[in-house]
């Protein structure tokens, strides 16, 4: 038995955490079933990671597409490793760039929107080094959807017709996701042949079409024929980053993230506050435990704001934010008994879709790829199927800010993967949380019920969330208890109770843990369209 991880925990959800000596959980079943048909063929975690990453390109376009960025983190069975697949910015892209256009920000859509797409690089750097299966056949699932139709599911259905209404002026959007004219309808079959035929020629040319060859050249022309900078030197000078994770203790283990350009780095300053404040003392839906993690996170955020960008343009070593010292000061700023207005901190020396797999042999990839906003930039290259992420929109024009943008230049990303590790470095966990903003803060309330309190994985996605929104705001799920949300506004929060249904406000999790007694533990978010499969 598990008996490690508390299966009482009562929350309103119809799915159990599933068990088995292999899982794959992504937000979307045919994915899943694409990762999980990779391990029934004796590939591994990676495989069916890939699988699953290039099916969730085609089944949910109203998250990520072969346009977007990745990261993943990879457990070997013995170390993490970093991958970093998000794009840099194109060379011409400078405050003056814009400013020559009238534009006093970066556009939320359109090609000034789409900085280098770099997942496509991700698949493959992870299938060069991980993998065992050929990209051909990891690609496969996601092409036959592609050219045969699949159902379109109920969450991702509601999403697309949002963004038909937003994006239909976008060069080759309406021609790629409303052929007809209109959104397609939930449960009617969609196919998609032209990115049948991208994907096709990316598996076999290991994406060499992709950045150098005839879909580069694609890419480049429908760009410069709408206004863009992007250029065949700018695909061609890509290359997706292996680099070293970043941790913070807590609960007796580890938290794993990414080092910038993503938020990750927000997750782990939260989770070293807290370790200052004797978390866990308190029931872990309780208002005490609630408010600390509140605060917690709003000073985190408030350094991720001000101060995270690429890695190589940060005015801060981003190690330093996880100085004890550092922690300790910051954790001294939060009153037990009331909500507050937080700025950030000066260290001195000293909508996404996200998928995990788990193998039989002890690896865990823990993988997210995005276009940031929904479709994205709501750009589609004619003929190909493929849709631009809008993730330079996160660039800032303020030179004196972190964040300003910069000829070849990553943005601060807010897709991350997480991992944990337990007391005696074992793996413990691989997991994610889908949805913008939302994503270090479910983290932290991920890593809290699963590391903390010690709830099984489903438990811990059906628990309900709270997402701060700025200032003394914070969304709240009207499944919290109502004498905690009478509490918290006594304390100052200004709370916004919404309903948790809807699958998109407190994001999209998944998450897989080890489980003590052999094999995994896995569970899938219920509120969103996906499914947790093991075998």
């Amino acid at each position: 038995m598990s008996e490690n991880y508390d299966f009482n925990v009562a929350y309103p959800t119809l799915r159990p955490s599933m068990m088995g000596a292999n899982a794959v959980c992504a937000s979307q079943p045919l994915a899943a079933q694409a990762g999980m048909k990779m391990l029934m063929l004796g590939g591994n975690a990676a495989d069916a990671a890939i699988a699953t990453a290039i099916a969730l390109n085609v089944l949910e376009p109203s998250g990520n597409g072969a346009g977007s960025d990745a990261f993943a983190i990879i457990w070997d069975g013995k170390k993490a490793h970093g991958l970093n697949a998000s794009g840099r910015s194109p060379a011409a892209w400078t405050p003056e760039y814009f400013a020559e256009k009238g534009l006093d920000t970066v556009p939320t859509y359109g090609w000034d929107a789409v900085t280098v797409p770099g997942a496509v690089s991700g698949w493959v750097a992870m299938a060069k080094r991980f993998g065992t299966l050929p990209l051909t056949t990891l690609a496969q699932p996601a092409i036959d959807y592609a050219r045969n139709g699949f159902p379109v599911s109920p969450l991702i259905g509601r999403l697309w017709e949002i963004a038909v209404k937003k994006l239909h002026s976008q060069p080759g959007f309406m021609e790629c996701f409303a052929p007809e004219g209109r959104a397609p309808k939930i449960g009617e079959i969609f196919r998609n042949p032209a990115l049948a035929d991208s994907l096709e020629l990316i598996a076999k040319t290991e994406g060499e079409a992709f950045y150098r060859g005839e879909l580069a050249e694609k890419m480049v022309a429908h760009c410069q024929a709408n206004g863009g900078a992007l250029t065949l030197d700018d695909l061609a000078n890509h290359k997706a980053d292996w680099v070293e994770t970043m941790q913070q203790s807590f609960a007796g283990g580890s938290v794993h993230e990414l080092p910038p350009n993503g938020q990750g780095i927000a997750t782990l300053i939260a989770l070293g506050i807290l370790d200052k404040l004797d978390i866990g003392s308190q029931p872990v839906d309780s208002v005490e435990t609630t408010h600390l993690c509140i605060e917690a996170m709003k000073l985190a955020l408030a350094d991720l704001d001000q101060h995270v960008t690429d890695s190589e343009h940060m005015f801060f070593d981003p190690q330093m934010f996880l100085n004890d010292d550092y922690l300790a000061e910051r954790a001294k700023l939060i009153d037990r008994t009331k909500a507050s207005d937080v700025t950030y901190g000066a260290p001195r020396p000293g909508g996404t879709v996200y998928l995990t797999a788990a193998d039989s042999s002890g690896m865990m990839v823990s993988f997210i790829q995005s276009n940031y906003m929904g479709f994205g930039s709501g750009v589609v290259v004619p003929g190909t199927g493929l849709s631009m992420q809008n993730r330079g929109c996160g660039f800032t024009l303020d030179p004196t800010h972190a964040n300003c943008v910069a000829p070849n230049k990553r943005t601060l990303h807010t897709i991350i993967p997480a991992f944990a590790q337990d007391a005696d470095g074992k793996p413990l966990m691989s997991f994610g949380l889908m949805g913008g903003p939302m994503q270090a803060q479910g983290h932290l309330q991920l890593a809290l019920r699963v590391m903390l309190y010690k709830q099984n994985p489903q438990a811990a996605i059906d628990a309900p969330r709270w997402r701060i929104n700025g200032g003394r705001q914070v969304a709240i799920e009207s499944t919290f208890n109502h004498n905690t949300l009478a509490a918290l506004r006594a304390m100052g929060h200004e709370l916004i109770v919404e309903d948790p249904l809807g699958g998109h406000s407190f994001g999209g999790a998944q998450v897989i843990v080890t489980n003590p007694a052999g094999g995994y533990l896995a569970g899938t978010e219920s509120r969103k369209d996906g499914q947790a499969l093991v075998m």
